[in-house]
């Protein structure tokens, strides 16, 4: 199987799930994120626990393939971990979609499936697709450094 392939196979089967699109019972943080451009509209809930691990993550919303398999990836790579790692994984992602430097193999495997998304980085049209809900959970991020 080639890389187009597998890109569009795990695009489609992160999109259609189900399981992450819903509505959290009292989240810590609630971001929307939204790109007129092309009607993306995705709301990313967050409930952090007393120790600042991310107990839940899911969103709501529509957005297209792109934007919602990234952030059904985004979840499943935050899910369980420290905000600290959430905010590692985020900055590792956007210098990925930069394309400044090449990613380390160490960097890559911190990024698991959304690696993929790499692809999208030389589609500029599609670039705000893929960081939309990345934007939503650095804006997450900064709101809870800011209140320690």
């Amino acid at each position: 199987m080639n890389l187009e392939k597998l890109y569009q196979q795990t695009i489609l089967e992160y999109s259609s799930r189900k399981d992450l699109k819903r509505e959290i019972e009292s989240p810590t943080y609630i971001e929307r994120g939204h790109n007129p451009n092309c009607g993306d509209d995705l709301t990313l809930e967050i409930k952090l626990n007393s120790d600042n691990i991310i107990e839940d993550a899911a969103f709501l919303g529509n957005g297209c393939a792109i934007s919602s398999a990234s952030t059904a990836m985004l979840i499943d790579l935050i899910k369980g971990k420290s905000i600290e790692e959430a905010k590692e994984k985020t900055d590792i992602f956007f210098k990925m979609m930069g394309q400044k430097e090449k990613l380390n193999s160490d960097e890559m495997k911190k990024l698991g499936d959304a690696v993929l998304m790499e692809y999208v980085a030389n589609m500029p049209a599609r670039i705000k697709c893929a960081t939309l809900s990345w934007h939503s959970l650095k804006v997450i991020i900064d709101k809870n450094e800011e209140s320690k």
